[in-house]
């Protein structure tokens, strides 16, 4: 496995969180179908990891192995010809969408871990 297929593969798994994208927000979608696509979706699209890049190994253990098995689980959970149609608007699109929301979630749960660390370093240090 060379260079080319993985760059191929992590570009057929951006088409497919394009295509959830434009599938979680069809109204025909079960709820939770849609719940679980939108994070699936909003993560991908966030511009801050949950797991920095930067932390060896676990920093890129949710690109390769847990958002493939997220898209995957989403895709199974949404019709078929949902998916056609959203995978056709996913095809046309020109722009990137990007998820601030998610991103924001993002930021809260690592300051909330933060304030949990230092409340925990300063409750052991008395």
């Amino acid at each position: 496995m060379g260079l080319q297929h993985w760059r191929d593969r992590a570009r057929t798994l951006r088409r497919e969180v394009y295509t959830l994208y434009f599938a979680y927000r069809d109204p025909r979608v079960p709820w939770y179908a849609k719940l679980f696509a939108g994070c699936v979706v909003g993560y991908v699209l966030s511009p801050i990891d949950l797991i920095p890049d930067f932390i060896p190994v676990l920093g890129y253990l949710d690109e390769l192995i847990l958002v493939p098995l997220a898209v995957l689980a989403a895709r199974r959970m949404i019709p078929a010809a949902i998916m056609a149609d959203a995978q056709a608007r996913a095809e046309a699109m020109k722009d990137k969408p990007v998820n601030r929301v998610a991103a924001a979630l993002i930021v809260v749960v690592w300051l909330a871990l933060a304030g949990a660390g230092i409340w925990l370093t300063l409750r052991v240090a008395r």
